[in-house]
Parts: C-alpha cells; structure tokens; sequence
C-alpha cells in the first residue's frame, strides 16, 4: 500500500483543490502534509519508500525559479497584453476587419476569427481574449442577425486560439517544463550531455498547427454560411460602416487597425523565427512596443500604466507562487519514489508508449475540466514527461499535443473555462445551452486536428528542424 503513496499524493493534492483552496496553497500544504507524514513513519521505523535527502533541494530550486531567465518573459508578455487591451486595439482591428469581411457571406464570423488570431497572438491568454472578444464582438453578430449558436461558438473557439498561437504564455510556461523533463530523461538513457528543446522551439512547431485551426475554422464557417445562410446572413458595407459611425476611407481604417498590432506580433515572432532574440528578448520587444502603441492611441495616462502594471503584477506573482508550490509537490512525489512508479506504470501499459501517450493525453484532458493550464504545466507535465520522453517520443510534439488537448478541454462542455469566460460577458436572452451547442463542431475541428497531428508529427517538427 505505501508504494502508491505518489498516487494518493496526486489524488489528495486533486481533493483539496476540488474544495476550492488556492492552488499554491493547496499544492504546498499537501505536499508538506505528505513529506511530514514520510518523516514520521520513517522516525517509527516503518518501510515507507520516502527519500528526505532531496527536500534538501527546495532552496536551490527556488533560487532557480527566481533566476529562470525563461520565465523572466511571462511578465513582459503578460504586460503585452494588458496593455494592448487597455489600448482599444482589439476594437480598432474589429472594425477594420469587418468593414473589409462584411459583405461576403459569413464574412462577420471569419473577422472575428482573424481578429481572435491576432489578439490571441497579441496577448497570449485565453481569458482575456474570450472577454474582450465576447464584449466586442458578439453585440455586432447578434445585431447582423447571426445564431447565437454560431456566434458564440465562434468567440470561444477563436479565444482558446491564445493556448497554441505563439508568443502563448502556455507555451512558454510548458516550453520550460519540457526542457527540465527532457534532459532528465536523456540522463535516465544514459545520454550524459543531453539536448536541450527551448520555448522557441515550441513557438515555431506551434506555428503550423495554429494557422490549420484558424484555417478550419474559417472553413467551417464558409460552410455554414453556404449551406444554412439563415444563421449567418450577408451584411452591406455600407450598413456596417454607418453601424460602426465611420465615414472615411475604409483603407484608412484598415490601415489604422491592421498595422499596428501585425507590425507588433511580426517584430515578437519575426525576431524569435529569425534567431535575432530568445522569446525572453522578444517579450521586452512585445512590451515597449505596446507602450508605444499605446501612446500613439493617446490611451496610456498614469491610472491606465499603474493599473496594467498591478494586473501584470498579480497573474506574475499568482504564476510563481503556483510554480513555488508545484515544485515541492514535485520533490515530495519524487522523494516517494513518484517517477519510477510512473515509468513503471507506462512500461505496463498494453500498446507500449502509443497506449501510454493515449491514456497521459485522456487523463489531462479530463484535469482541464478542474485545473488551469498553469497547474497541470506545472504538476502534471513534470510527472509523465520523463517516462514518456524517455519511451523517444519528440519534446516539441508532445508540447504541442498537450496544449491543443488543454485547448480542447478549456472549450468543452459543461466544465469548460472558456465557456465560463463567455457566460460571464453574454446577455441573459442568450441561454447557456447555446453557448454548449455552437462550441460542439469546434470542439470536433480541434480533435481532428489532434488525430493529424498524431498521425502526421511533422506538422509540429517540421519548421523546429528546418529553422
């Protein structure tokens, strides 16, 4: 029985945020909880496989946390983006968008999927995107006579863009996760001058797959408003610029709205591409360049910078405490011997390391449900990623795979985080059910995309090698 104590670490560590404790509480107090419970068993002179040497660790590891040039870009990327929404950008771009896009068929609904592209692009985190998206965007299609279904669909599926489209916060805190898993699982093979994967890394195989979603989205939209055109009804321009009470050139507008925000994610992604800057680099890019956008707008004053910079302060200071406490989570089920009973585990599995990727893929499909990205990056990923990169399965793939599955599980129904971010900003005439109906075709674009990317991983490969 004491040889699973890992596992019941991880279910107790699950029980108690289920209770609704803070995460970095919760992780912390239990695994200490644990760790308290293997010392005293150990002082009885009981047979508990728990190792208390490597608590000995914990202050070498938080030092290295808090010198973590990596993650040094998640405040800057983060300050990005908040920014960028105090900013207007996003509302700016909207229009523009739609003013370019209205008169095609479902042209309103590809917009706000290019303009979810971008902002998802611009600030990297699924809720604000879902938010701003849902306030500026959904009034519109309602009012052009869209299905609520359709429309609010679409926002959700366009905001969870924010987990897989780079500079993607998620995709810098797994980046991180994953280099750490990797080499520990080359030293495990005996590979003693291991290959490092970097966030750029994950940036660049992200990259492909990303674009497919925006594009099957598009796809289906087209598709909708083709052969249904009653949930998607064509608009005038003419109407839509009245509605939107511009009377210029729409050149100038699409000038004004598109410009700044692609020459801004061009400079980010362009100078990580191009081997010019490391994603740490790029963020402080993203970040003065924001600033700068800002002042050009004539939206940045002193309460506006004073209340970005506290929300930049507080997602930061709410990462690093959830990392503080994932990381004596990590040593406490690594000091019960967590990962050889893991490696254990996945040796056993019927279907060797294919049966092992489907059933580390199902079960954080199912934690996305009651866990942020942060918490199962953080917790979950530094469990399976050495036993299932030690079986050789490619960093940069199983990167990507895990954040399109987070992706999906973020929009499916009833426990979906994106569903709650729209529920919260919908008109109470638009029932919750249609919110669940519209994200089911996205949710099945977002599994079929994970079934190529299974089936063909250069998708996610390819463009890490080539560049």
């Amino acid at each position: 029985m004491l040889d699973f104590m890992p596992l019941f670490l991880f279910v107790a560590v699950c029980a108690v945020l289920m209770c609704g404790y803070p995460v970095a509480l919760s992780l912390a107090g239990t695994a200490l909880a644990f760790a308290g419970l293997g010392l005293g068993l150990d002082s009885l002179n009981v047979a508990v496989p728990f190792d208390p040497s490597l608590m000995a660790a914990m202050p070498n590891r938080l030092y290295g946390i808090m010198t973590n040039q990596t993650l040094l870009a998640v405040p800057l990327f983060i300050l990005m983006g908040v920014l960028l929404e105090k900013s207007r950008v996003a509302e700016t771009l909207l229009d523009a968008m739609t003013l370019l896009l209205g008169n095609l068929r479902g042209g309103l609904g590809i917009a706000v999927t290019l303009v979810g592209m971008l902002m998802a692009a611009s600030t990297g985190i699924v809720g604000a995107t879902v938010v701003t998206m849902g306030l500026l965007s959904l009034p519109t299609m309602m009012k052009r006579g869209y299905s609520s279904a359709l429309a609010t669909g679409t926002i959700c599926a366009t905001g969870t863009l924010g987990q897989i489209i780079p500079p993607s916060i998620a995709l810098i805190l797994l980046g991180d996760v994953l280099s750490n898993a990797y080499q520990e699982a080359q030293l495990t093979m005996g590979i003693f001058s291991p290959k490092t994967v970097s966030v750029g890394d994950l940036f660049m195989g992200a990259l492909i797959p990303g674009l497919l979603l925006v594009a099957l989205y598009a796809g289906y939209i087209l598709i909708v408003a083709w052969r249904r055109p009653e949930l998607a009804p064509l608009s005038d321009r003419q109407t839509l610029m009245d509605d939107l009470g511009h009377t210029g050139s729409l050149w100038v507008l699409l000038l004004k709205g598109l410009l700044p925000p692609v020459a801004l994610i061009i400079a980010v992604l362009g100078s990580i591409l191009g081997g010019l800057a490391t994603p740490t680099e790029a963020s402080s890019v993203g970040a003065f360049g924001a600033l700068l956008l800002a002042l050009a707008k004539r939206r940045l004053d002193l309460p506006t910078l004073s209340s970005a910079l506290h929300s930049t302060a507080r997602v930061t200071s709410m990462v690093f405490l959830i990392l503080i406490g994932a990381t004596l989570f990590s040593l406490v089920f690594r000091a019960y011997g967590g990962e050889e009973l893991v490696a254990e585990l996945f040796d056993a599995m019927p279907g060797g390391v294919v049966g092992a990727t489907l059933i580390t893929m199902l079960v954080i499909f199912l934690l996305g449900f009651i866990l942020d990205f942060i918490e199962i990056t953080f917790v979950v990923v530094p469990i399976i990623g050495p036993a299932l990169l030690a079986m050789g399965l490619d960093p940069v793939w199983l990167g990507i795979m895990i954040a399109i599955n987070l992706q999906t599980s973020f929009l499916t129904p009833p426990f979906g985080f994106a569903l709650f971010y729209l529920r919260g900003v919908t008109p109470d005439h638009i029932p919750t059910s249609a919110i669940y109906r519209g994200v089911v075709p996205f949710i099945l674009l977002q599994l079929a995309m994970l079934v190529a990317l299974a089936g063909f991983p250069q998708l996610a490969t390819w463009l890490p090698a080539v560049l």
